[in-house]
């Protein structure tokens, strides 16, 4: 069979449940085998009825009392009842419409029943369970995701029928390497993972699903990642940078100190250096790239420092020119904005050595600009630039030093996969006195409440932003709110006095960076926007977040958007609004509430929404997770890290392993790093 067959022609398929399987995001043959069980019924330790938990899908073994006829009860449904017990208490089973099934009981037989047991210490009941004769040989039975008109048994006959013309499911994992870590065959997996016949079987067929996940997604990152272990002539001899800590006006802090001694550390290894250097909103990554920058002009070595945007990059630029101020160090700005005449002179000085570090955007990039002697190339916010751009950067040098810069905090499982390739410095530790932004949930019934308290900041000199998730008002979804209507419809009427202004991201680069630019200097007092403002300029007078339908982002992006305040002297304010009822929802929105370690909400994040979430699918690609679990595989990780490194050190590996290529570009389709 053809594993990437339509659906719809697989035999008692058709095209209406093939609409229904196309909810579940199933498309083809191999999209069903694919589609694994949640979980599945454990028959072999059922309950007693006395002693089985309320309220808790579970497995009870009753023996059949009686059986009801079918009695009319009001909305024209038949009503069905049946008399179960054992030994400790009496069970009544309600079945609604269900004589068919109700037939299959026959009374003074035992029965496996699953569902949940509730009534009270005298009734206990349970509504429209499912159940297996007592003999059933299986012992695990697979429960899958549903949607309306589809049961678990619907989906459990078609992978079933869709197995049964499979003579064997090729495997792209080599065989060498499944021997290394004692793993199954793929087809064994597959099969096994929906039959749950056996315990043991399932237990190896999720653990051999599992490692695919991680290994997949382990050889991506390392195909399309940068190349480590490169020897490189930039030797560092004087890694003596206390004249420039000295000349501060503070005190770096512990992890600042500590990441710095990892860096200069990694200047005099003779190897070039590939090193994330992450940490929260405000932590100081910013010195701690300026002494990295200091080290390498003390060397007699060039630095450049790219950003995404060109108020990020002023904004590095005058916080260098801060620093360095009392030394002899040259620093020049380049970005698309930059004077002809300028730039030329700026170009010259930098092919000649006369500037020792450079700022910029992506103009750096630009093949006109030539450097005498690069020793480092430091990226920040990383996650904009992709790999062809931060190579194309580092091919200006013999092999340069690189050192990119987050501000999203990466939990310590995902950072194994996709930095996996780099040395990892984590600046863990705020500097000191600065206040904790008191964060807030609350729903749009307090919005006029919100609006005063904004109001009363702004009189006192203070500045805002309010993110919305849509720039313009979307007809299929009407509960989002809107930039442009929420700007006409709420700012303007509720705060008629205030300087207000729109950001998005259909506007031109230009015009954004006019207005940042604006803010920054105190001449707008609100800030209408998306989610352009999650990396941007630091303004310290800035100390409301109010962030609308926050149920629409990931916790991680939230943090991020929170760390556009608290950044000055003022206590600072994040209000979370949204009117969703969501258990998940209520308890993700708390969560932030009661944290403000970016770490720690990332982690959250990752386990409750999974790694295509937490970077944002549109931006990097990166796959669901179906089976495994970044929280709770982590030994199952470490084995695809280590089965990754036995792959890519053999000789021409992609031309060995043509299936394992094949799955590898199918199933990354279109990736971007």
């Amino acid at each position: 069979m053809d594993l990437n067959k339509e659906i719809r022609y697989l035999k008692g398929v058709g095209d209406k449940r093939a609409q229904q399987l196309n909810r579940l995001g199933i498309y083809s043959i191999q999209d069903l085998l694919y589609f694994f069980p949640r979980k599945y019924i454990d028959y072999t330790k059922p309950y007693e009825i006395f002693n089985a938990p309320y309220d808790t899908p579970c497995v009870v073994k009753a023996t059949v009392l009686r059986v009801s006829n079918g009695v009319k009860v009001k909305g024209g449904r038949t009503l069905f009842k049946v008399l179960c017990a054992d030994d400790t208490a009496q069970l009544v089973l309600t079945y609604f419409n269900s004589e068919y099934t109700v037939q299959k009981l026959n009374v003074g037989c035992d029965y496996l029943f699953y569902g949940k047991v509730g009534g009270n210490m005298l009734s206990r009941e349970m509504v429209a369970p499912s159940f297996v004769d007592i003999d059933y040989p299986i012992t695990q039975q697979p429960i899958y995701p549903l949607t309306q008109g589809l049961s678990s048994a619907m989906i459990s006959k078609y992978v079933q029928t869709a197995l049964s013309d499979i003579e064997n499911i090729p495997d792209h994992i080599p065989q060498e390497i499944r021997e290394k870590f004692y793993l199954p065959c793929l087809d064994f997996a597959i099969r096994n993972i929906h039959t749950g016949r056996v315990a043991h079987s399932v237990a190896l067929a999720k653990e051999r699903l599992i490692f695919d996940e991680f290994f997949m997604l382990q050889l991506a990152m390392s195909v399309m990642g940068e190349d480590t272990n490169k020897h490189t002539d930039i030797y560092i001899k004087n890694t003596d940078i206390s004249d420039f800590i000295n000349s501060l006006n503070f005190i770096p802090t512990d992890a600042q100190t500590r990441v710095i001694g990892e860096i200069l550390q990694g200047f005099c290894s003779g190897i070039a250096q590939n090193r994330l250097v992450q940490g929260d909103v405000g932590c100081g990554k910013t010195l701690v790239g300026a002494c990295a920058c200091y080290a390498m002009a003390k060397n007699g070595y060039q630095s450049c420092m790219m950003a995404p945007t060109e108020i990020l990059a002023n904004q590095h630029y005058l916080s260098f020119k801060s620093f360095f101020d009392k030394f002899n160090i040259k620093i020049a700005l380049l970005t698309s904005s930059t004077k002809a005449k300028e730039k030329r002179e700026i170009l010259s000085k930098l092919e000649n050595g006369e500037i020792d570090i450079i700022v910029g955007t992506h103009s750096l990039i630009n093949s006109s600009v030539v450097f005498k002697n690069l020793g480092l190339c430091i990226t920040d916010e990383q996650h904009r630039f992709g790999v062809a751009q931060r190579t194309k950067m580092s091919l200006k040098g013999n092999n340069p030093h690189i050192i990119v810069m987050s501000a999203t905090p990466i939990p310590r499982t995902l950072a194994m996969i996709i930095y996996g390739n780099m040395q990892i410095s984590v600046i863990d530790q705020m500097p000191k006195g600065r206040k904790p932004i008191e964060t807030y949930f609350v729903g749009t019934d307090k919005r006029a409440r919100m609006f005063s308290f904004i109001d009363k900041h702004v009189k006192m000199g203070r500045q805002a932003y309010i993110v919305l998730p849509a720039i313009d008002q979307n007809e299929n979804i009407t509960e989002l709110q809107s930039v442009t209507e929420y700007y006409n419809n709420v700012i303007c009427k509720l705060l008629p006095n205030i300087r207000a202004e729109i950001l998005h991201g259909k506007m031109k680069s230009s015009e954004k960076d006019e207005i940042m630019t604006r803010f920054k200097n105190g001449e707008i007092d609100l800030l209408c926007s998306t989610t352009v403002v999650e990396v941007g300029v630091d303004v310290p007078n800035a100390v409301l977040m109010i962030i609308e339908n926050a149920e629409r982002y990931g916790l991680s992006a939230l943090h991020q958007l929170r760390g556009r305040v608290g950044r000055g002297e003022y206590q600072s304010y994040c209000i979370l609004v949204s009117d969703s009822k969501s258990a998940n929802v209520v308890e993700r929105l708390k969560f932030l509430c009661s944290s403000q370690d970016g770490f720690k909400v990332s982690q959250y994040d990752l386990e409750n929404r999974g790694p295509g979430d937490f970077f944002g699918k549109r931006q990097h690609g990166l796959p669901d997770l179906k089976i495994a679990s970044m929280s709770e595989d982590i030994s199952t990780l470490e084995k695809s890290q280590q089965a990754c490194k036995m792959l890519l050190s053999i000789d021409n590996w992609q031309s060995k392993y043509p299936l394992l290529v094949e799955k590898l570009e199918k199933l990354y389709e279109g990736f971007i790093l």
